[in-house]
């Protein structure tokens, strides 16, 4: 059988720093692939990505980080860099599997990397994350002016940024649409808690209010929120994440979120209350998050605090007592003097 290439497969091969001569000559060549190897010809490289300086398969970055300041032929010189050609690729691998997972759709989502003090690389606009190429990436300052790059940036970078801006260990965003997700945000609710492990160690997830997309108002509103979270559902809009490991990473909690919120979903029809964990099995989950160096509000508090299932949640109620709390606004004299009256004046009525 002929061995199937993908473009997958041509930028592993080139991360590793391989050869593309080193192809099976009878290998079937996948569309993408296809494209992807067209692209690479016409810039007459046969190794796009090399190793590092310390012989790691990642070329690695500038010793001394850039900044919107540097003279522009250095900054030119790092967006045609091995470094940022690599972060180019791993750019395009990710949006190919946002648009297989669909979760995006026409020209729907984005993504940036942190390359420097405050410039990073991200996804142009008005092109499908599905099919994006390295030469498509554009390289931006925190203020969102666009530094390099022959397309224009994505309309929505300046959420990315001040993400970034506001959260110093963020190194990659990822902005997209998955359905379920989206639909928790369209609902304006965070999805319950206590239920799955992979959600509640590596997600931290809350929403953010409504503003129109690419706005400074709308990156502001998420950049509150990411201190504590790394995952914020955007109200009738979408998801954005963060990591401080890579763009990969970023792009797991998307994976995470919406799979969880599919299955609690799922859940929620099968005519019977979820089980979910027990106070001291959520702790244990949360010291292996914080080991991990992520962020969640819930680090710290006691166990009858720790699960967040307050609003309504299809078929959800928390194993922790829940604390009774007087409704807002609630005076008990004051209720107690209008029943006084509300009693005199019927008795005076009858």
């Amino acid at each position: 059988m002929k061995p199937v290439i993908s473009a997958k497969d041509i930028e592993d091969l080139l991360r590793g720093g391989g050869d593309l001569k080193s192809l099976p000559s009878d290998a079937i060549i996948t569309p993408s692939a296809r494209d992807l190897l067209r692209e690479l010809e016409s810039r007459g490289a046969s190794k796009a990505v090399s190793s590092g300086a310390d012989g790691s398969d990642s070329p690695v970055p500038p010793a001394t980080p850039l900044s919107s300041k540097s003279p522009k032929a250095e900054l030119e010189a790092l967006f045609n860099s091995p470094y940022c050609q690599d972060l180019k690729l791993q750019i395009c691998d990710v949006g190919r599997r946002l648009w297989q997972r669909a979760y995006v759709d026409g020209n729907g989502g984005n993504i940036a990397v942190r390359v420097g003090e405050d410039i990073a690389l991200c996804t142009p606009t008005l092109v499908s994350k599905g099919f994006m190429k390295p030469e498509d990436m554009c390289l931006v300052d925190f203020e969102g002016h666009q530094l390099a790059g022959s397309m224009k940036r994505t309309s929505e970078i300046l959420m990315h940024l001040q993400i970034m801006k506001r959260q110093p260990r963020a190194v990659a965003t990822v902005h997209c649409h998955p359905p379920y997700a989206t639909g928790f945000a369209v609902a304006g609710m965070a999805p319950p808690t206590c239920m799955i492990p992979e959600y509640e160690v590596f997600a931290s997830v809350a929403v953010a209010p409504y503003r129109t997309p690419g706005t400074p108002e709308m990156g502001k509103l998420v950049a509150d929120l990411v201190d504590q979270h790394n995952t914020i559902l955007m109200a009738n809009h979408g998801v954005v994440a963060w990591s401080h490991n890579g763009v990969e990473d970023a792009y797991f909690k998307m994976e995470i979120l919406e799979a969880y919120c599919r299955t609690v979903l799922v859940a929620a029809q099968l005519g019977k209350q979820p089980n979910t964990f027990t106070p001291a099995q959520l702790q244990d989950l949360l010291k292996i998050k914080e080991s991990l160096g992520i962020p969640d509000p819930r680090h710290g508090l006691k166990e009858c605090e720790l699960c967040d299932n307050n609003e309504w949640r299809p078929g959800v109620t928390c194993q922790a007592p829940v604390k009774q709390e007087a409704a807002a606004g609630f005076d008990a004299e004051a209720e107690a003097a209008v029943q006084a009256i509300t009693d005199q004046i019927m008795a005076q009525l009858r």
